[in-house]
């Protein structure tokens, strides 16, 4: 079986002169009570039939419900998080509005073993935050993409 990878891109702003990340609270049952380290930047997996940067720009399109920013991707590298799958993201500088997200969905069976499927959004929640607070926000597996854009940003 091939190593599990997911691509995504942090969006970004600067406002005065401190940066902002837009994060998405996890969606579903399993996230829906927890909100430090509930948070993602917007990503998805993919495979050998696509490059990881328009596996990327797919699943911000796909998780968001609007198309990723125009401009220049600045490459944040991978990290390898604890279940083993490598995340690739790229920062990109845009202002989008939170209220403008319609979110995409997926369906799980829950309650667990009931034979039930239901859909849950892939994102509740999107909102901006300054580094310091996307740091306790963003799960522990994707905090080395802030430091990677705040020194990139210096």
């Amino acid at each position: 079986m091939a190593a599990r990878r997911s691509a995504g891109l942090l969006v970004y702003r600067v406002s005065g002169d401190r940066p902002e990340v837009l994060l998405g609270h996890m969606g579903g049952p399993f996230w829906a009570r927890k909100d430090e380290a509930a948070w993602s930047v917007p990503k998805g997996e993919y495979d050998e039939s696509e490059t990881a940067e328009a596996a990327a720009r797919r699943e911000f399109t796909e998780e968001l419900g609007l198309p990723a920013p125009d401009g220049a991707l600045l490459p944040l590298g991978d990290v390898k998080q604890s279940g083993g799958k490598t995340v690739t993201v790229w920062a990109i500088e845009g202002d989008l509005s939170p209220d403008d997200v319609v979110p995409g969905t997926f369906t799980t069976e829950w309650p667990p073993r009931s034979g039930r499927m239901q859909e849950f959004p892939e994102l509740d929640r999107v909102e901006w935050f300054d580094l310091d607070t996307a740091r306790e926000k963003l799960i522990k597996g994707q905090r080395a993409f802030l430091d990677r854009l705040a020194e990139a940003l210096e």
